[in-house]
């Protein structure tokens, strides 16, 4: 019996049982779409689309796992570069000229090893801004695949490091020394990728095509190529471009003296493997690089990477870093070294700067 003599009636007994059911109903139901919605994002479905590999929540990237599709990619670009050459299939033609007058070669070489390197990347890291020297033709785009296999090497020296994908450039250079490659002068053409963070260079790989060798290094990770431990700082041997021999001789000279070896080379990637330990019979050695002329960041980045994370050093002639954001060009020259004291090299050559933007 209800108290104070109230009495429920049958039917508003069975509303109120139905109001307590729609509502445990609209809870239980809620609660059951919300784990079903979690379950969905979390498990992707099967032969559905998954999170690029390479791309970490919140859009960052490791940096070893670009290390490791960066090596795969120079080798990759240098297999389309030797077999152009082998099968005399080069098809070159002018595309420009350089500011000394110099006529700027393009080959089929160059198109290729640039379309496999570009896509290569491009599908493993989509997140990434990726800058090439030649123009990647979206009408020929190419889908080229990464496996997620990291070399041992490179697990061995180097470990995960997730980076912001917005602060990350890559620097391509799918054929470096074209001249030279026309020439077949093969021992100087390499392909080279550089990712660069922030600015700064902290990934470089180097790869000759022609003897299968591959230079890579990481800032504050490791590498698999040692700097060169012994020079001779009164008759140092100074690199330089092929073209450019006669600006450098003169002054290098007169600072460092008669007995200063000065050595013609092609290609940017060649030059900084002749200041590292590289076992190879046909690279020559050098103390120093120098270059006195406007050079394109893709031609310096991936050696000033290599020369970092062994602790040598890239800047302009005027010993400014270079920065590998912005424009494709540095307009300061270079000088590199290793081992030595950059400073006092840099103090010891003041006129090539003038010289460097002529």
């Amino acid at each position: 019996m209800a108290p104070m003599g109230i009495r429920l009636s049958p039917l508003g007994m069975a509303v109120f049982c139905l109001l307590g059911l729609g509502v445990l109903y609209h809870l239980y139901s809620g609660f059951l779409a919300g784990r079903f919605a979690f379950f969905m994002l979390s498990e992707p479905a099967a032969g559905g689309p998954e999170t690029p590999h390479g791309s970490a929540p919140g859009g960052a990237v490791d940096l070893r796992e670009l290390l490791a599709v960066s090596v795969l990619a120079a080798v990759r670009g240098g297999e389309e570069v030797k077999r152009v050459r082998e099968g005399n299939v080069l098809n070159a033609k002018a595309k420009g000229k350089t500011r000394e007058g110099a006529e700027e070669q393009l080959t089929s070489g160059d198109l290729l090893s640039n379309r496999r390197m570009f896509y290569l990347l491009k599908g493993a890291f989509p997140a990434v801004q990726i800058n090439s020297e030649e123009r990647v033709d979206t009408a020929d785009q190419e889908t080229v695949s990464w496996d997620h296999s990291i070399p041992e090497d490179i697990k061995q020296k180097i470990q995960p490091k997730e980076v912001p994908a917005e602060s990350v450039t890559v620097w391509i250079d799918p054929l470096d020394a074209t001249q030279e490659y026309t020439e077949d002068l093969r021992q100087y053409v390499t392909t080279m990728v550089c990712v660069a963070v922030n600015g700064k260079p902290v990934i470089g790989v180097i790869h000759k095509p022609f003897s299968s060798y591959t230079a890579w290094a990481m800032v504050d990770g490791g590498s698999n190529v040692k700097a060169r431990s012994s020079y001779n700082e009164k008759t140092p041997r100074i690199i330089v471009s092929r073209s450019h021999a006669g600006k450098v001789e003169q002054v290098a000279r007169q600072t460092f003296g008669n007995k200063t070896v000065i050595i013609p080379a092609g290609g940017a990637g060649y030059k900084v493997l002749a200041l590292l330990d590289v076992p190879e019979k046909n690279q020559e050695k050098a103390d120093v690089y120098i270059h006195v002329t406007y050079i394109k960041k893709w031609d310096i980045c991936a050696g000033n990477a290599v020369l970092r994370a062994l602790g040598g050093h890239m800047t302009t002639l005027a010993g400014e870093e270079i920065s590998y954001t912005g424009s494709d060009g540095n307009e300061g020259g270079l000088i590199a070294s290793i081992n030595m004291n950059h400073k006092a090299l840099i103090e010891k050559l003041p006129d090539l700067e003038k010289t460097s933007h002529k």
